[in-house]
């Protein structure tokens, strides 16, 4: 009973984002950086894009595939991450240094397909120092987000979201961007689905 209850409030939420997002404005991750259909080989006008370093967001994201038959797709740097570059100890680590550059833009391997025809994006991404990784300021700026919904959600030991979702909508002002969720690494999908189903009020 939960879970159909669950899957109808998902239902609901696909229509009032998209429907809202008409009337505001009339408008498995793969490692290669591909977006995934649907098993029913149709294309889903929701899309969850993620970026995950260490398989935390990664698995928020595939929650939230599971739960909106979403399309999924991981933006994946052309230069992995490696252990050291992550060393946020080191002030000199890879990970700081871009976060200290304002006009570092990390280069993505891959690009979404048919962008053009999600109607919702969910973006994922980690907390790094109380803010999303450059490179997702790379993949906002390499799309045209006029008219779509944004649905921010972030992982993190400690910090919530903060500002972070702020910074980004900044880089793309022409959608519309809604609130955003801080879940640990290990939210379960039952975690998930309480945050979508409180989604379906917009």
């Amino acid at each position: 009973m939960r879970r159909c209850l669950i899957l109808l409030a998902a239902v609901g939420l696909l229509w009032g984002l998209a429907a809202c997002g008409e009337q505001e404005s009339a408008g498995e991750a793969a490692a290669s950086g591909q977006s995934i259909a649907p098993a029913a080989g149709a294309q889903s006008d929701v899309l969850v894009a993620y970026f995950s370093a260490t398989g935390n967001t990664r698995g928020i994201a595939r929650h939230l595939q599971t739960i909106l038959g979403a399309d999924l797709y991981e933006i994946t740097p052309e230069e992995p991450y490696t252990e050291d570059d992550l060393n946020y100890s080191s002030d000199g680590c890879r990970a700081n240094r871009e976060q200290n550059d304002p006009a570092a833009r990390p280069a993505i391997a891959g690009t979404v397909e048919n962008m053009a025809e999600y109607e919702v994006v969910f973006l994922g991404y980690p907390i790094w120092w109380g803010q999303a990784p450059k490179i997702l300021y790379t993949f906002l700026e390499c799309y045209d987000f006029d008219g779509v919904t944004i649905v921010p959600f972030c992982t993190s030991g400690s910090s919530g979201i903060g500002d972070s979702a702020d910074r980004l909508a900044e880089l793309a002002p022409g959608g519309h961007w809604r609130s955003g969720q801080r879940f640990s690494g290990g939210a379960s999908e039952a975690d998930v689905a309480d945050w979508v189903s409180g989604l379906a009020g917009f």
